[in-house]
């Protein structure tokens, strides 16, 4: 099954603590439905210092959100959108705006 939300994508959050945030993916993990947006969903963790981090400490990074709860940014419109499939003439499969109709992938 073709990928509705890919790495870079520009999304938005539709469900949790960062309902309406958006923000830029980051990484997919399609075995676990999950993906990382980046500023959204920050936690805490402790670290160990390590040779690579010295200081170690309480750093925050993303943690993983379930792809259900985000949804692809409408190129025209700017508001969450669902994400359809459309063959080209040359043959070619891009994803469309549901919204908008707008072509996502270039």
């Amino acid at each position: 099954m073709a990928a509705k939300i890919k790495k870079g994508d520009s999304v938005i959050v539709l469900a949790g603590k960062d309902k309406g945030r958006e923000g830029r993916v980051l990484e997919v993990r399609p075995v676990d439905q999950r993906v990382l947006v980046e500023g959204v969903n920050m936690v805490k963790r402790h670290t160990k210092p390590s040779y690579a981090d010295p200081q170690g400490g309480v750093k925050e990074r993303e943690a993983a959100l379930h792809i259900s709860n985000v949804a692809l940014r409408d190129p025209k419109t700017g508001k969450a959108t669902r994400v359809g499939f459309k063959t080209l003439d040359d043959g070619r499969k891009v994803r469309v705006a549901k919204g908008s109709g707008v072509q996502i992938d270039v």
